[in-house]
């Protein structure tokens, strides 16, 4: 079997749930599939409104090195990150962005760019702060690279009890904006390079 690797960088400024975020995703294949996954995370100098980034490698069998090269995925929350990292982007990648707050204007030949009001959507369930979940949630609907329900449970199992309901909300109205943009793409056949649904 060939071995699969994937390198992603989730990154925004602090207070966004940016590590969060990334703890999930590798939750979500090292502990609910059968698979492996690394991460590593740096700051800014202020923790929260710095800057913020995570690295997570999946792989079908064991991580030697935990660091990224290129990333095949990069997740941004900020105009910041998207400008730091998006040179890095592997062509052909896949590039997910907060769409209100990143301005998308270059990035690698063949790059597959989506963005999600995941501010806005967070919103709609009464709290900006599970916007990282949304995220996750949209991550899932457009990458296929973990079972939905597997990072379903690793929301679950990241946040405090009291806060799961909101979260695994969170998680469902981003995966259900990216999965309708998703189909929205297959019937038009559309190849553009941002892809984004009008909401509201």
């Amino acid at each position: 079997m060939q071995r699969m690797l994937t390198e992603i960088r989730i990154a925004g400024f602090g207070g966004q749930g940016v590590i969060l975020a990334a703890a999930v995703i590798g939750k979500a294949t090292a502990i609910f599939e059968s698979g492996h996954a690394t991460m590593t995370q740096s700051f800014g100098p202020e923790a929260r409104g710095g800057s913020s980034s995570a690295q997570v490698i999946l792989s079908s069998e064991p991580i030697l090195y935990p660091y990224i090269t290129r990333p095949d995925i990069l997740v941004v929350m900020s105009q910041e990150a998207y400008t730091r990292f998006s040179p890095e982007l592997k062509p052909g990648g896949i590039l997910i962005t907060e769409q209100e707050l990143v301005r998308v204007d270059r990035f690698p030949a063949g790059v597959r760019a989506y963005g999600v009001p995941a501010t806005r959507l967070a919103e709609e369930l009464g709290r900006k702060v599970v916007l990282n979940i949304v995220m996750v949630g949209f991550y899932a609907a457009v990458t296929h690279l973990a079972a939905p329900d597997s990072l379903r449970k690793a929301v679950a199992d990241s946040v405090p009890p009291a806060m799961q309901h909101l979260n695994l909300q969170a998680f469902d109205k981003g995966f259900a904006y990216g999965s309708e943009l998703m189909i929205k793409l297959s019937e038009h056949d559309n190849d553009s390079v941002v892809a984004t649904l009008e909401v509201g």
